[in-house]
């Protein structure tokens, strides 16, 4: 059996509320081990707001992977709203983050590894990330790690034999597959909610999904001047 990597979030309310959601991932596969023991949720069903070119099978696959990943996160803080002051703790096998903040923000973080890792084949070229996880990244950090991460797979691609994608043209449609999964799985889960909670969690990764082809014009233009060591 492969080691596990695991990724405690803890949530701790003004109320003195605590809620804790622990992620296991298989560490060779980065692959999202259930969270929680509940069937699938009827707005699980794949058939449901299904993704924009969504490659699974209704008759071999009947639930969304991710939507039922995301079953009982969404059901724990049903009772909550997107603008809960909470602290956050993220607890890693490296490191431990706290942060006081809002509880849209952290449960974006929260749900950004589960989609990232839960089985969905257009969120699975985001994996990488969740091994080097950076729980509250600002907009910039984000765009950095996820260009560099894209040409670190380029240069593997490279030494497999295959061509290199250089342009970053591969990254841009990557996350045209990512906005368009965020912008389903908000319907799923306006479905679901019996409040914002969700939603504005989905929004927030989203917002981050639509900065990224910009990022891909002007981040490596403004960034340029920092690497000049390497250009001798």
């Amino acid at each position: 059996m492969s080691p596990l990597l695991t990724i405690q979030y803890t949530f701790n309310f003004r109320n003195d509320e605590i809620r804790e959601i622990l992620l296991q991932l298989d560490e060779d596969t980065l692959t999202l081990l259930p969270v929680g023991k509940h069937a699938p949720p009827p707005w699980a069903d794949l058939s449901l707001h299904t993704c924009k070119g969504c490659p699974l099978d209704p008759a071999l696959q009947p639930h969304c992977p991710v939507a039922t990943q995301l079953g009982e996160v969404v059901e724990i803080f049903h009772e909550h709203n997107s603008y809960d002051d909470v602290t956050v703790e993220v607890v890693d096998s490296r490191r431990r983050y706290l942060k006081e903040t809002s509880l849209q923000e952290g449960l974006g973080s929260l749900i950004g590894v589960i989609m990232a890792t839960g089985g969905c084949p257009v969120l699975a070229p985001l994996r990488p990330m969740v091994r080097f996880h950076l729980p509250f990244a600002t907009m910039e950090e984000t765009e950095f790690r996820m260009i560099s991460m894209y040409l670190v797979a380029q240069y593997l691609r490279g030494k497999k034999g295959g061509q290199p994608d250089w342009t970053l043209d591969g990254l841009q449609a990557i996350y045209d597959g990512v906005r368009d999964v965020n912008q389903s799985f908000a319907k799923r889960i306006r479905a679901a909610s019996r409040n914002d909670v969700g939603i504005n969690a989905i929004v927030i990764l989203d917002c981050f999904a639509k900065a990224i082809p910009f990022a891909i014009r002007t981040l490596m233009k403004d960034y340029e001047k920092y690497f000049d060591e390497y250009s001798s």
